[in-house]
């Protein structure tokens, strides 16, 4: 796929030679490159343009001394999702990308020195939950039917929905009392299983799509039926081969997707999205924009010159952000059979969970402890590091950059690496002081920079219960009519296959295209 720095010229002559309407996607994150498929799908004549220099959002990578470290999601566990949006396509998934499923998941470290180990298979799994805590089996295989119950209403029936009419959110409210949606994940898993492990290995992933476990809504417990249902895959080349592969699909479907090209602002004519300006000063007209980027950011800069009713600076600022993310990407040397118990996922957790999660959402401090997610996905992936050698990504949740506490993290960030290398020494790599050839650290203005994240949050609105649905900034923009939205930020939120299903759910929005007519003459622009 060729790549383009700014400026580019963006070809709009076929566009009118193709007979069909035009849209723009504004990011190629995964949302915005499924949108863009879905819209390809529907005769729209898709340009994406995006402000970095290759294609995945926060699912692209980077490159350095012969390691490649991709910088976001690191799993893929919902495949059908993928394999659909290929087929809606006319495409096959499987002949763009190769999946590999993940045995075992993961492995938790405790610091008692006990361990969990997370797999596909129930007897395993059941096993681990007795060689823990025997007295808790039952509540786990009951864990196990509640997350299967809220997968079917939250995720294939709310998930693959619009929830833009309130109406819409009114009928399903006694749904949602009856799965006492009000309770949070921890405590949800407190109710079925007493040993403080498993309630930790059961409650902790909503902290992979942004949300305090102890406040989150339980209907988020349904990520365990995702895994013991569909598994946990990496794809080879990592999430930036799944990002390609879309970018090919875009371009096979007669689209565009440029690189280098950053979006200033939204246009809007007749009451109506009608194009973009780019930070160049480029005007692209359109007939339909999707917004890929954070609604935080589309609303409060791309939209700084239109009137707001709902999504006001005001109201983004009072809104719950997601945590931080302080990420730590390292090579090393001649590692590659050195730690042969350490596989591609593990999580050493550190001494509080309650109280970290605390000063992470609440207080906003940076706290001396810290629970690491540590990635090495050259124990499946020989590409990723030089022959012998190992690639890594370890990450720690941290507060965003919206406390009244602020943290510097230009003085706090290498303490707070060196901490995170002192507890892998003593917790999973031993000697890796020494093998260290490569290193690469992204903090939470890293994010607020190279990804336009409000606050320098990791993963857009928190998805608490009153930001969740509905609530949540929606697929069809309420505040332009023409505007659309894909990503973490919308419905139905957060994860690989959320930020997907944000496409799916576009689609059934966005009309086919219109029948040829000159798109591609400038339009009376209001903001001009």
């Amino acid at each position: 796929m060729t790549q383009h720095r700014n400026p580019v010229p963006i070809d709009t002559s076929r566009n009118m030679a193709s007979g069909r309407g035009r849209a723009i996607v504004i990011g190629a994150g995964l949302g915005g490159l499924a949108s863009a498929m879905r819209l390809g799908a529907k005769g729209w004549q898709v340009t994406v343009l995006d402000r970095l220099d290759r294609p995945g959002g926060r699912g692209s990578s980077i490159s350095q001394g012969g390691h490649r470290f991709d910088l976001g999601p690191t799993i893929v566990t919902v495949p059908q999702g993928l394999r659909e949006l290929w087929a809606a396509c006319g495409r096959r998934f499987d002949d763009d990308v190769t999946l590999v499923p993940m045995d075992p998941f993961y492995r938790i470290l405790w610091e008692d020195g006990s361990t969990f180990t997370a797999r596909q298979d129930d007897a395993a799994m059941r096993a681990e939950v007795a060689r823990l805590s025997p007295g808790d089996v039952a509540g786990y295989e009951r864990f196990l039917k509640d997350s299967e119950e809220r997968y079917w209403f939250g995720y294939e029936d709310l998930g693959r929905r619009s929830m833009h009419r309130l109406a819409d959110l009114v009928k399903v409210l006694p749904r949602f009392g009856m799965l006492r949606a009000d309770r949070s994940v921890h405590a949800h898993a407190s109710r079925r299983v007493q040993d403080p492990r498993l309630r930790f290995a059961l409650s902790f992933h909503p902290l992979f799509i942004g949300g305090d476990p102890f406040h989150v809504t339980s209907m988020y417990i349904l990520v365990s039926h995702l895994e013991k249902a569909f598994g946990v895959h990496y794809a080879m080349g990592g999430v930036q081969a799944i990002a390609q592969a879309m970018a090919r699909v875009v371009e096979d479907q007669g689209g565009q997707v440029v690189q280098g090209a950053e979006v200033d602002e939204i246009l809007i004519a007749n009451g109506r999205a009608a194009g973009v300006r780019l930070a160049d000063g480029r005007v692209e007209p359109a007939d339909v924009v999707v917004s890929n980027a954070d609604p935080g950011h589309t609303y409060d800069r791309l939209l700084r010159n239109h009137p707001r009713r709902r999504w006001t600076t005001p109201k983004l600022k009072r809104a719950r952000w997601s945590m931080g993310l302080f990420v730590w990407y390292f090579g090393t040397k001649g590692t590659r059979d050195l730690w042969p118990e350490v596989g591609h996922h593990s999580i050493v957790v550190g001494p509080r969970y309650r109280d970290h999660i605390r000063d992470i959402f609440q207080t906003g401090r940076l706290a001396g402890d810290m629970s690491l997610y540590v990635h090495r996905p050259s124990a499946t992936d020989p590409s990723v590091a030089p022959e012998g050698d190992d690639t890594f990504y370890v990450l720690s949740p941290v507060p965003h950059l919206g406390h009244d506490n602020g943290i510097d993290w230009q003085r706090e960030a290498e303490p707070y690496r060196q901490k995170m290398l002192d507890m892998l020494e003593a917790r999973l790599l031993p000697g890796l002081a020494e093998r260290v050839t490569e290193s690469l650290v992204f903090t939470p203005e890293t994010f607020r920079d190279r990804y336009l994240s409000p606050f320098g949050a990791g993963f857009s609105m928190e998805p608490r219960i009153l930001q969740s649905a509905w609530f949540r900034p929606h697929n069809i923009s309420e505040e332009v009519p023409g505007l659309y939205l894909a990503g973490a930020g919308t419905h139905p939120g957060a994860g690989v296959p959320g930020v997907i299903g944000t496409a799916e759910v576009l689609a059934t929005l966005v009309p086919d295209a219109p029948p040829r007519r000159d798109i591609a003459r400038p339009l009376p622009l209001a903001a001009e």
